[in-house]
């Protein structure tokens, strides 16, 4: 998983923000050290922590029945339709389309007609894939498809529309079905330049594994995962304003954008005296961007008591910036075919994203701690975005997007 390794220059410089300064002579002894390589910039599909709905999981359906479940490319069909629904007082008249397309009529939408809708409106954009609830990232890729707005225009005239539905196949069995959605200004308003949801069908060039939730899913960039429907099957419109998404159930917080927040790599538990200790991990920017990772190291006794995050001695520190990885030669990591001013959220002319770590994407940080005594350590590394506002702040509950202070115990023999 681990591919680009930390130059001798980055190194030297590293040593620098440990416990102890690198000297002259320990420079002489630098190149000796193995050091820690950074996480590759694009997960592998092999490589990403997978996360999946369905038991089965379609993924894992083979041969007829993944054919019967229009889950190869040959088969797969997207249906849209508009929701009669009506309640008054406050929808008093249901959704429409011109056009609706249905599997009944012949008129659902097939792969080869979305890769030709794409000709025209194809899109990539980098995106860090997380989940809500979990506290590890599940991956990096470089995501290919054609914007939601484009695709809902084969429909025609829409009137009385607030919101879009989106749901996967999960085994015809209606308890299985996860829907999920975005507001009608979210997905049909875009800004210029700006992110817009749209249908994937390729990951880092390649065509979109089922693993991954191909042949189709949605991708809504500034989201947690679960708004990026996988084995997209249905889209419907609606006139109901609410927000009546699956995972608004167990009090998660259906609207949440990604969090930026630092995590933190497992090391060694226990290290010689005089070895450097190496902290690295990742670091994801969410709506609120990046502007620095920090880290704090503690020697505590063989038992420490746990500290909150927001425990008065968390709040001291003191803290230290941390090195985020440089960026990588974009010309060599994006697929072929993709250059740097095509990919959203890219400078147009210079090539490079418009910050680094990229909007809602993700790089490596790294420390070196040098000269450290015997003890047992605590160290702990935190995410400071673009408003000053330090990890896990600001929130009122983690249910909005886990971004809890991690903390890496070790011993020093």
């Amino acid at each position: 998983m681990s591919t680009n390794p930390i130059s001798r220059r980055s190194f030297i410089r590293l040593g620098t923000l440990g416990a102890t300064a690198v000297s002259a002579a320990d420079a002489a002894a630098v190149e000796k050290t193995v050091a820690p390589a950074c996480h590759a910039f694009l997960t592998a599909d092999k490589d990403f922590y997978d996360v999946s709905r369905g038991n089965p999981k379609p993924h894992k359906l083979t041969g007829a029945a993944q054919i019967e479940a229009r889950l190869t490319d040959e088969t797969w069909r997207l249906e849209i339709t508009a929701d009669p629904f009506i309640e008054a007082p406050h929808t008093k008249q249901a959704a429409s389309l011109e056009k609706s397309l249905t599997l009944a009529d012949g008129s659902a939408l097939d792969l080869p007609k979305l890769i030709e809708l794409g000709k025209k409106h194809e899109v990539h954009f980098l995106k860090a894939m997380q989940c809500l609830n979990i506290d590890t990232p599940l991956g990096q890729g470089l995501w290919t498809g054609v914007p939601l707005r484009e695709v809902l225009k084969l429909c025609g005239k829409m009137n009385n529309v607030r919101r879009i539905y989106f749901w996967g196949f999960h085994n015809n069995d209606p308890k299985q079905i996860f829907k999920s959605s975005v507001s009608y200004t979210q997905c049909m308003e875009t800004a210029p330049g700006d992110l817009p949801v749209f249908l994937a069908y390729r990951m880092n060039g390649e065509p979109l594994s089922p693993v991954r939730g191909g042949p189709v899913r949605l991708i809504v960039p500034w989201s947690h995962g679960y708004k990026s429907i996988k084995w997209l099957q249905h889209i419907f419109v609606t006139n109901d304003a609410r927000n009546n998404d699956t995972y608004a159930e167990g009090n998660n917080d259906p609207d949440s954008f990604l969090k930026t927040a630092a995590y933190v790599d497992d090391g060694p538990e226990r290290i010689k005296a005089g070895e450097p200790v190496f902290l690295t991990g990742q670091v994801i920017s969410g709506l609120s961007g990046v502007k620095r990772v920090e880290y704090w190291l503690r020697q505590v006794g063989d038992k420490p008591v746990k500290l909150a995050d927001d425990a008065p001695e968390v709040l001291r520190g003191p803290w230290t910036a941390c090195e985020l990885e440089a960026q990588p030669d974009w010309n060599s990591i994006l697929p072929s075919g993709v250059k740097p001013q095509n990919v959203l959220g890219f400078n147009q002319t210079t090539g490079k994203p418009n910050a680094w770590p990229p909007r809602y994407g993700m790089c490596s940080f790294t420390a070196v701690l040098r000269g450290l005594k015997p003890g047992h350590y605590e160290l702990r590394a935190r995410s400071v975005d673009q408003n000053d506002y330090a990890q896990p702040e600001p929130r009122p509950s983690q249910k909005s997007g886990k971004n809890s202070i991690q903390v890496r115990r070790f011993e020093v023999l």
